[in-house]
């Protein structure tokens, strides 16, 4: 991708394309700096800490692991900390398809492939991005939330600016959501998000207590269903990207999560023939949409996913 201009990160001072900056008719608006945010899309940057070509395989070696170290510990802690229990006691099984950043593909590829099954899915946007090209392919306009209201899906929060929801400090990734909520009250007055999804990271534990009070429901990673007493600050998704090649991985989760009566939350971002490293194609996607429905599981979005399981009206 071409750089306009460059800009540097406010926390490590890497090169960051200006075209992933919010768009300006937005920021204009906002009250929260900017700066304070750790920028869109940081983490799909290649990182120059492994491009020094001076440097021994030895010290690759041991960054690598530390890396990993440092990734597990986040990982204990985002699950172990500002819990909200939740007890999922369903008749049925559930699964909701989510799709993060919210790239036009996302909508208009895979919203058909769902609508064709009379489903809908969750969307999570960064209104910070819309318009943009992002490492995801085009972000959503602002005529696409018409078409995405009008075939029942929800809309979701992934903060204005994409923050990372670990080197964000807690209090800029709660000022980025209610930016957010501010951006989309200017384009769809009286509309609230619900539900929330965490871009690039887990959150930190201040992260999860300070979003808590604006959404029903938060999710994160995992590659796992929901079963059993989860935490509604950190529920657990499938990624299908991670396994668009053995289509079989995820039919047997859809199987699992079937026979325990789960709530799976599948995830990804474009559909496209041609997807980035960070989708899938269409005839996988559906291959999967049609799998979940024939597991005789409710597919939902998220919200009413989650709605279904607090009433008790699973059957």
């Amino acid at each position: 991708m071409s750089q306009v201009g460059p800009c540097r990160g406010p926390s490590n001072g890497r090169l960051i394309p200006e075209h992933f900056r919010p768009k300006a008719h937005l920021t204009a608006r906002a009250t929260v700096n900017d700066e304070s945010c750790e920028h869109p899309f940081s983490s799909f940057q290649d990182s120059t800490d492994f491009t020094d070509t001076t440097r021994s395989k030895s010290k690759l070696a041991s960054s690598h692991w530390l890396t990993r170290i440092q990734g597990h510990c986040q990982r204990v802690i985002a699950r172990s900390f500002a819990r909200r229990p939740f007890e999922i006691l369903a008749q049925a099984p559930l699964v909701s398809f989510t799709f993060d950043d919210f790239p036009r593909s996302a909508l208009l590829t895979g919203g058909a492939i769902l609508q064709s099954f009379g489903l809908a899915g969750t969307y999570y946007a960064s209104f910070g991005l819309m318009g943009q090209q992002a490492p995801t392919g085009p972000i959503f306009l602002a005529e696409d939330l018409k078409l995405l209201f009008e075939q029942g899906h929800e809309l979701g929060c992934h903060t204005f600016s994409h923050c990372h929801a670990w080197d964000t400090q807690p209090k800029a990734f709660e000022d980025s959501v209610v930016r957010n909520q501010q951006a989309l009250n200017t384009l769809v007055p009286g509309t609230t998000f619900k539900t929330f999804s965490y871009p690039i990271s887990v959150p930190r534990a201040g992260t999860k207590r300070r979003i808590s009070k604006y959404f029903a429901c938060c999710r994160s990673g995992g590659q796992n269903f929901n079963i059993g007493n989860v935490d509604l600050n950190h529920l657990s998704a499938f990624f299908l990207e991670k396994s668009r090649d053995k289509p079989e991985i995820v039919k047997e989760l859809i199987d699992q999560n079937r026979r325990a009566r789960g709530w799976l939350i599948l995830a990804t971002h474009d559909i496209s023939k041609d997807p980035t490293r960070w989708g899938c194609t269409p005839d996988f996607f559906e291959e999967i949409v049609r799998h979940a429905v024939n597991s005789g599981a409710q597919v939902l979005p998220v919200l009413q996913a989650y709605e279904t399981l607090r009433t008790g009206s699973s059957s």
